[in-house]
């Protein structure tokens, strides 16, 4: 793919740096002037809920409040080309059809920029602080690797979920709606659906892919889903995928326009390239079993 012509003989030397994993985490603290320790959790895709659940446990070992979540920005032209050279991006030109994931039309993704950086509090000091704008709390996390191409074991999607739902202490029927990881390439939306299938049954599940209206977000794309389960309680309201005719084949609950209803644990997905797999619990406050702010034993940090 060519470059830009103004490309061609130049670089600026901002983007020596730019691309750095660590850049946004160093320039959000200089700006705001933070002072406790930052980090990055490289793991491509799942990196925004493997950020969040880094903050849930430093906020487990004593820190009170943390800024986590994912950002990216890819659509440059040393990006572009990283991205087709992947095979997962769609070349349809239509907006409609370009990122139709769980579609039998579905041939890659269409990238976006952007993300979502929450602040994670424990509950004992965000009581203690009279706060009152709490949208939710990371109750579950857990993150797997796929098995090595080949070997014929199945991906861990499905003991990811597993594994975050225990965590969390809520069974299958507890939750409300699933956030999908949702590449559009035929092969990744089958392994999904089949995770979901499997540990929730056909169609036993609301799921979710509103990152079809902003496009995949890379490690961006897991923190903003995590702000969108925490937005669908706070409104009882589960946003849509758009433009997707689901292949009945897939067995799952698509939601395809906004479903209203009470929402009260929502189940996000993240995948990486690689074989990276995270899945993480949120709930709401006012759900049966969710954080009493009058208490002090709250078993995970609140998103405020």
């Amino acid at each position: 793919m060519p470059c830009h012509p103004a490309m061609q003989q130049t670089l600026s030397a901002y983007q020596s740096f730019a691309w750095f994993y660590a850049v946004n985490t160093g320039q959000i603290s200089i700006r705001h002037r933070l002072r406790g320790p930052g980090g990055v959790i490289v793991s491509d895709q799942a990196g925004g809920l493997d950020a969040i659940a880094q903050a849930r446990r430093q906020i487990r070992r004593g820190a009170r409040v943390i800024v986590s979540g994912g950002v990216d920005s890819s659509i440059c032209p040393w990006g572009w080309v990283a991205q087709l050279t992947s095979g997962r991006l769609s070349t349809d030109d239509d907006p409609v059809s370009a990122f139709v994931p769980f579609d039998r039309r579905a041939r890659g993704h269409v990238p976006g920029e952007g993300g979502a950086l929450l602040v994670l509090e424990d509950a004992r000091s965000a009581r203690d602080r009279g706060v009152s704008g709490i949208y939710g709390e990371i109750t579950g996390y857990a993150a797997t690797f796929d098995p090595r191409p080949g070997t014929m074991r199945v991906p861990g999607l499905a003991r990811a979920i597993e594994l975050a739902l225990a965590d969390a202490r809520v069974s299958a029927a507890d939750v409300d709606v699933v956030f999908a990881d949702a590449a559009a390439v035929p092969e990744l939306d089958r392994a999904e659906a089949e995770a979901i299938r499997g540990v929730f049954g056909r169609r036993g599940v609301a799921v979710t892919a509103p990152k079809t209206m902003t496009g995949r977000l890379y490690s961006g794309a897991g923190a903003l889903d995590v702000v969108g389960a925490l937005l669908a309680m706070r409104d009882s309201v589960i946003p849509p995928t758009v433009n997707v005719t689901v292949d009945p084949e897939h067995g799952i609950d698509l939601v395809t326009t906004p479903r209203p209803g009470p929402v009260g644990t929502a189940l996000v997905l993240a995948r990486g390239h690689g074989g990276f797999n995270s899945a993480l619990v949120a709930r709401s406050v006012h759900s049966a079993g969710g954080t009493d702010l009058t208490r002090a034993d709250s078993r995970g940090p609140v998103p405020e």
